[in-house]
């Protein structure tokens, strides 16, 4: 069926409505509507590109998903070489930079400057045809660059289609790819509690990113650009380049907020300062500023030296990077048991801070690095990023050195230490007794989906393990009203409502209780799996890895990490105590043979208004169901509830059967769950 011009002119409007919000939210950091509102125009600008894909642009904000992975990069060569910047080195360079500015221009006056900060990413170059997004393009030599269109269409501060009029009908923007800060560490957790690598800072993370062949993958990196000059421009420009700056603005491009015009070498310094007082608290890695002659006439001017302008400098803050001798390595363990090597340093400044220890990461790095106790080695410090080793200099290496050995056992509590088959993180298994771990294993021991303990919150849990009050979850239950009292801001109605819910707590399922003991990779899924097969807490204890593979969603892996857990006796000492402090727990009557989804996948996504969304998901997992946070191929069925987003639109595209919540009810009541 043909479109009429009416739904022609709704999907022009939805598209132009979600581009400028797209603008206000990552260009001018003002959003003006809810994200809920945001995902439902979305939603229904996917909706009718479905029904009418004849309608699907290619400048559409749906179509930054990722391509087709590519089997290589090809080249760009630049219409205008991209070069590079000289440098002025200090305070005296900054003002050697202005004279030879004005003995050029044969100038006494003071000349007008244009300032930025220099963002520490990755140079790009994006062509704009007709407003549109045609090409985007590494840097490279500054000649020739690799093209990364597909990559680039997925950084949501990039506009596919130029906003306004008025551009030129081609249009060479020029600008800085990077991770901001936040979304960095977000990604190298993410990461390091999976095992996977890690990144050694924003820059390098978003070099690789944009390098991806499969640009699926750049979209879910969090990339974001500053736009910072102009190349080639068939149409006519402001004659300032801070007025360039300010036009990109009004087109839907992204410039630095804190670009700004001043007048006179003096100026030029201030704002360096100015900018280097702010660059601790920026959301994206800097090193230094960039100044340009203002005025584009001028630039043209003074012209080129061979591989960089006259007109523009760069002025770098001070390299953070010292050269120290490594005095020994240490082994720390982290909250969740992660045991990670520190470099414990002779004390040298970077950057203006004494450095004494830095992170190593993990074995591989370590081994990757050559590194050995005794070495001399070069330490980098950026911004707020942990310090790190980054390279060791084997010309200065002693005779007497010492290799660094993994312990045998957790520093802290002495259980016995893991490497998973894939993973580079070694972890230590005695989850419920380790002291390092011992205030996460609480908090998660008295979590909602765990024992749900009213009142334990984790601050309540900080004073009571940094009093000396309890060293692991059993302890809790020998707390009393006088002890609890003494503690900050813990009156006595406080205290005896803490302790109704702990009694409370005694009584749970055993599901419930596996997840509890938060072994690693067991989640609630796979505990409520664990207790349907073995019915009781002892036969899981004294199960074999084999046998624990034959539980849904336990390979390998789970099954040695389960394993091992119950093989510590650490850990069973505190199962043992729970128990004899009261502790029962009961199992579900529902049986695998009952389960009437056994093997299917569900996804919930909205509001439910019924059904709680903990309850839905436990009746669907009583029935045999494995309920998943993410829509694939694979999902069975999606419940789609009130404000559904990028989930429902997702099963729509697939063909998954979508069902409401009143539905979802109905097949529950059926099925007995």
């Amino acid at each position: 069926m043909a479109a009429s011009k009416k739904i022609i002119a709704e999907i022009e409007h939805l598209r132009n409505e979600i581009n400028q919000h797209n603008y206000l939210y990552h260009s001018q950091d003002d959003p003006i509507i809810s994200d809920a509102e945001f995902d439902r125009l979305f939603r229904d600008l996917k909706s009718l590109e479905k029904q009418y894909p004849e309608l699907i642009s290619n400048v559409s904000p749906t179509q930054r998903v990722g391509s087709t992975p590519l089997s290589s990069f090809s080249q760009v060569v630049h219409e205008l070489p991209m070069l590079s910047l000289d440098n002025a080195v200090g305070k005296d360079g900054v003002f050697e930079f202005d004279r030879r500015i004005k003995t050029r221009l044969q100038s006494d006056g003071d000349i007008r400057y244009a300032c930025e900060p220099k963002i520490d990413g990755v140079a790009v170059s994006l062509l704009y045809e007709n407003g549109q997004l045609t090409r985007g393009a590494t840097r490279g030599d500054g000649t020739t660059g690799e093209d990364i269109t597909q990559n680039v269409r997925t950084i949501e501060s990039i506009p596919l289609q130029l906003m306004g009029q008025g551009y030129p009908r081609r249009l060479e923007v020029r600008g800085e790819v990077y991770f901001a800060k936040s979304a960095f560490r977000k990604m190298n957790e993410l990461a390091h509690s999976r095992g996977e690598k890690v990144f050694a800072n924003p820059r390098n993370a978003a070099a690789g990113t944009l390098r991806q062949l499969d640009s699926k993958l750049t979209a879910q990196r969090k990339l974001a650009m500053f736009c910072y000059s102009v190349g080639l421009a068939e149409g006519e420009l402001p004659d300032r380049h801070s007025e360039i700056l300010a036009r990109l603005g009004t087109w839907g491009l992204r410039v630095n907020p804190l670009v700004d015009v001043v007048i006179g070498a003096g100026r030029l310094v201030e704002y360096f300062n100015s900018i280097g007082e702010q660059r601790e608290s920026l959301d994206y890695e800097i090193d230094g500023v960039v100044f340009k002659v203002d005025d584009i006439g001028l630039q043209q001017e003074l012209g080129m030296l061979t591989r960089t302008p006259r007109w523009a400098v760069a002025h770098k803050f001070p390299a953070e990077e010292g050269i120290t001798r490594l005095n020994d390595v240490e082994f720390q363990v982290g909250r969740t048991g992660a045991i990670t090597p520190v470099a414990r340093l002779e004390p040298v400044k970077v950057g203006g801070v004494t450095i004494s220890n830095a992170t190593l990461h993990n074995m591989d790095e370590i081994a990757r690095l050559g590194l050995v106790v005794g070495d001399t080695v070069v330490v980098q410090r950026a911004g707020d990023v942990i310090p790190k080793i980054v390279s060791v200099m084997l010309e200065k290496r002693p005779r007497k050195t010492r290799k660094v050995k993994l312990p045998a056992a957790c520093p802290a509590c002495g259980s016995e230490i893991l490497r998973s088959e894939g993973e580079v993180v070694v972890r230590c298994t005695g989850g419920l007794s380790c002291s390092a771990q011992v205030k996460e294993s609480i908090r998660h021991f008295a979590s909602r989906l765990a024992l749900d303990i009213e009142g334990l919150g984790d601050k309540l849990v900080e004073q009571l393990v940094d009093e000396g009050l309890i060293e692991n979850a059993a302890d809790l239950y020998q707390l009393t009203e006088e002890n609890l009292v003494k503690l900050e801001r813990m009156a006595p109605k406080s205290a005896n409502n803490l302790l109704e819910a702990l009694e409370k707590s005694k009584e749970t399922t055993l599901p419930r209780l596996i997840y509890a003991l938060g072994i690693q990779e067991v989640g609630e899924s796979t505990a409520r799996n664990l207790a349907m097969r073995f019915g009781d807490l002892d036969a899981l204890q004294n199960a074999d890895e084999e046998l624990l593979q034959t539980v849904a969603d336990v390979g390998p892996i789970v099954a040695h990490k389960i394993h091992h857990f119950f093989q510590q006796k650490n850990n069973l000492a505190v199962i043992d105590s729970l128990v004899e402090i009261g502790l029962q727990w009961k199992v579900e009557e529902t049986t695998v043979g009952e389960q009437r989804l056994n093997g299917e996948t569900w996804v919930l996504t909205g509001s439910l208004s019924k059904l709680t969304r903990n309850d839905a998901k436990a009746r669907l997992q009583r029935l045999g169901a494995k309920v998943s946070g993410s829509v694939s191929k694979n999902t069975s069925c999606v419940v789609a509830g009130e404000a559904a987003g990028s989930k429902l639109t997702k099963a729509q595209e697939l063909g998954i059967k979508i069902i409401a919540e009143d539905d979802l009810i109905v097949l529950l009541e059926e099925y007995g769950a």
